[in-house]
């Protein structure tokens, strides 16, 4: 059987319709939060079974043209993230000029496979996304690859800056442009896909979004100035496994029926949060401990997760706000050592999602988490966070061809895993991980008798 393998067609540039004027845009403290994140990669596979002459003539114009005219709503997307000279803080800058840079490749790789819940390794998946551009000045804030499976289908591989927008941000762009695709080109968007960017709605008076910069670069006591001159300021921490041959990845599904019985397992339910999120993290979280029993390499497990803030600050931001607004929650206790059971992994979640709204100083808490990441990050510790979720809605986004066939967030090499609803509209929520070989097969074991 022959190696499967892409080949980039083309490499072209799309700017933004009639977009004359600059836009800048300033980094909050929620921005700053996710500066050095690695930047965020997802997926999006469609069935189309026509050859690649139709695809390059007819499709991809097509999407190239709504592009445009999406852009010209995401001026930031099309700009890089930089700190000039007389900007007190690092701001997102759209220059009359920018574009966005788009792979064209064709690939021989097995749609079908990849586009499954089967596992499969995860470097199969990486020549799927363009990385971001970086220079000493900036990082561009997006790139797309849109590849081509001859008869198959295709997938549109899309890589933002998370310093610019969380998950809500990156996923209305990607509906404003499916929409502007299926409904052939109207002049406006609908309000809740039309972003907001008033930055005056995130109150920050002292200026905690340098601190928490500085913080990451290693210069917590530093100034804007020092900051700046930081050679390594748009470097991403890379969460890219230097392993990927020998990992796997693939998706696990639970039903609305399998989340009740989950629901049911838990022996105190009273006044525990017993949400589909809340049960289906306790559990994933519970399978992979299992699975990952004899993995040395990792020597502490935590539990976190990204919280949106977005009505949950007071006065509330808009739904359509474009950034970040999420906060990350977490527990710092060790859950290899813990007597991590089901119900009191059920228990921990529950006690953080409880949590959110009652913060008084997001601040301390931020500023907490930022150094405990970098404090464990040389500890080779596991952080079983989560990317996506089910209230993003992902399989709605049709581009004219139909829901996709499948969405895969190529960015949880790290040990975290992703959440999204269940594609058939069912109500369940699939959730995908990456993990050794042994370990997937052995996930699947516990995560199938732990249901029956």
């Amino acid at each position: 059987m022959a190696m499967a393998s892409t080949k980039i067609l083309e490499v072209t540039h799309v700017a933004p319709f009639t977009a004359t004027t600059h836009f800048t845009l300033p980094l909050t403290s929620f921005d700053t939060l996710w500066f050095k994140f690695p930047p965020v990669q997802s997926l999006f596979f469609y069935s189309l079974p026509k050859d690649t002459t139709f695809f390059l003539n007819s499709l991809l114009p097509k999407l190239k043209h709504s592009l445009s005219l999406t852009l010209q709503h995401f001026l930031p997307l099309a700009g890089k993230l930089t700190w000039p000279q007389h900007s007190p803080k690092p701001i997102a800058l759209y220059t009359p000029g920018d574009i966005v840079s788009i792979s064209v490749a064709e690939s021989n790789a097995d749609f079908v496979l990849l586009s499954s819940n089967q596992p499969f390794q995860a470097s199969k998946v990486r020549p799927l996304v363009s990385p971001l551009h970086v220079s000493e000045t900036g990082v561009s804030v997006m790139a797309l690859q849109i590849t081509v499976f001859p008869n198959k289908g295709f997938c549109i591989g899309l890589t933002t800056h998370h310093g610019v927008g969380d998950g809500k941000s990156a996923t209305m762009f990607i509906k404003s442009w499916a929409y502007l695709t299926k409904e052939n080109n109207p002049p406006l968007l609908p309000e809740k896909l039309t972003p907001f960017y008033d930055r005056t709605v995130i109150k920050d008076p002292s200026g905690f979004e340098m601190k928490v910069l500085n913080y990451w670069i290693g210069n917590p006591g530093s100034t804007s100035s020092d900051c700046r001159n930081n050679p390594k300021l748009f470097q991403s921490e890379s969460s890219q496994s230097s392993d990927l041959d020998e990992l796997y990845r693939t998706i696990f599904e639970l039903s609305r029926s399998d989340i009740d019985k989950l629901r049911r397992r838990v022996t105190n339910p009273n006044n525990l949060h017993l949400s589909s999120f809340v049960l289906t993290y306790a559990y994933m979280f519970d399978c992979f401990l299992k699975a990952t029993d004899g993995d040395k390499t990792k020597s502490k497990v935590f539990l976190d997760f990204a919280v949106d803030y977005r009505n949950r600050l007071t006065p509330p931001v808009p739904e359509n706000y474009f950034g970040n607004c999420v906060v990350i929650k977490a527990n710092y206790d060790d859950m290899r050592e813990e007597e991590s059971t089901f119900t009191v992994l059920v228990e921990k979640v529950s006690d953080l999602v409880k949590s959110v709204g009652k913060e008084k100083d997001l601040q301390s808490e931020t500023e907490e988490v930022i150094s405990r990441i970098i404090a464990t990050s040389s500890e080779n510790c596991c952080h079983v966070g989560v990317a996506g979720s089910p209230k993003l809605e992902l399989y709605s986004i049709d581009f004219g061809w139909g829901r996709p066939k499948k969405v895969v967030f190529v960015s949880i090499e790290n040990g975290a895993i992703s959440m999204a609803e269940c594609g058939d509209g069912s109500g369940g929520i699939e959730v995908g991980l990456v993990l050794k070989k042994h370990q997937i097969d052995l996930f699947a074991s516990i995560f199938i008798n732990g249901l029956n």
